[in-house]
Formats: C-alpha cells, sequence, structure tokens
C-alpha cells in the first residue's frame, strides 16, 4: 500500500505546488499557505481576454504580456497568479518569473477573490516591488491603478465607465472600462 504524506498547515512548498493537478483551478502559495482558487466566471474571462486584446499590440518588444496561470515567483516561499501581468521578456524562465519584479500585475475582482486582491495582492505585489498594480471591478466598471513610489502604492487614478485610463507605465496604452465588459464582437 502506498504511504499517504499530509503536510502540516503552513507547510506547503514550492516543490509541493509543482505536483499538484492541473484541473482548472488556481493554486498560488504564500508563506507556506496554499490558496486555492476556482475557476473564473464568464465575465472575468471577458475582462482578462478583452484588456489582453488592448495590452498586447501596445506592449514594446522588450516586454510580454501574459494571463493566468502563470506564475509569478518574488521569492522561495510565495507563488502568485495574477489575472494578467507585464514582464522583461529577459526576466521569465521555465516556471514562469522568478525573483525578479513585474511591471504591471492586474487583478480582476470576483466575490471569491476580492478581499484577497485587495487587501492581500496588493501587500505582496508591493512587497515584491511590482511597479503597478491595476484593479478591475467588472460590477462597477472601475479600473484603479496603484504606482509604486518609494516602496509604497500610491493611487494614480480611479476610471470608471467610460472615461479613458491613458496608462504611462508599464507602457502608453488607453483603456476604458466599459469597453472590457463587452464581448469582444460588441466593439
Amino acid at each position: 500500500m502506498e504511504s499517504v504524506q499530509t503536510l502540516e498547515p503552513g507547510g506547503f512548498t514550492l516543490a509541493d505546488l509543482d505536483t499538484l493537478p492541473d484541473d482548472g483551478m488556481r493554486y498560488e502559495l504564500v508563506d507556506g499557505q496554499l490558496l486555492v482558487t476556482p475557476a473564473p466566471l464568464a465575465i472575468h474571462q471577458r475582462v482578462a481576454g478583452q484588456l489582453f486584446l488592448r495590452l498586447q499590440p501596445a506592449c514594446p518588444e522588450e516586454l510580454e504580456v501574459f494571463f493566468a496561470p502563470f506564475d509569478f515567483r518574488p521569492n522561495k516561499q510565495r507563488s502568485l497568479q495574477p489575472d494578467l501581468l507585464v514582464c522583461r521578456s529577459d526576466d521569465i524562465g521555465p516556471r514562469g518569473v522568478e525573483f525578479c519584479p513585474l511591471l504591471l500585475a492586474v487583478e480582476i475582482l470576483s466575490p471569491s477573490t476580492r478581499m484577497t486582491d485587495l487587501l492581500l495582492k496588493r501587500a505582496l505585489y508591493e512587497e515584491a516591488g511590482v511597479t503597478s498594480y491595476w484593479l478591475f471591478d467588472p460590477e462597477a466598471e472601475e479600473l484603479t491603478v496603484l504606482e509604486l513610489v518609494d516602496g509604497a502604492y500610491v493611487e494614480r487614478a480611479v476610471a470608471k465607465g467610460n472615461e479613458i485610463f491613458q496608462a504611462a507605465l508599464p507602457f502608453a496604452v488607453p483603456v476604458v472600462p466599459s469597453e472590457l465588459v463587452r464581448p469582444v464582437n460588441a466593439g
């Protein structure tokens, strides 16, 4: 009979994380704690797709845009998966971005992740030196833009509905929150 290994709470490692199944769930690791998030809802997927379609064509060739699941491992105790991210091409390793700060992390708020994204992930991205952190609330059609200044996030902009946010970081790109919640073919 095969022996089953159990882990003490808080005892998960990156090695343990790498053995988890590819089952549609999002697995993240924060200081030994495993965070498990169910597959995103349709609106979440739509926003991620629409935002990717805006970021990708504007992205300079030395940078890349990815969407979850794609690991950001800022240290040996953490593995996070922002909904979208922008990083330097040179910072990409076999398991994602390891030990290098992201230029942009984007989280799309949902009922199951709202508090994690607003509080925990904000603090983790800030500590990891992620230059820009965008939070998008699909229900409110609202984009909140935070930028790292002297090691702490400062709110740079809040764009709602049909307002245009003209990003400068990580590169120039206009974003209109109301357009992100529309189906691709709805223009």
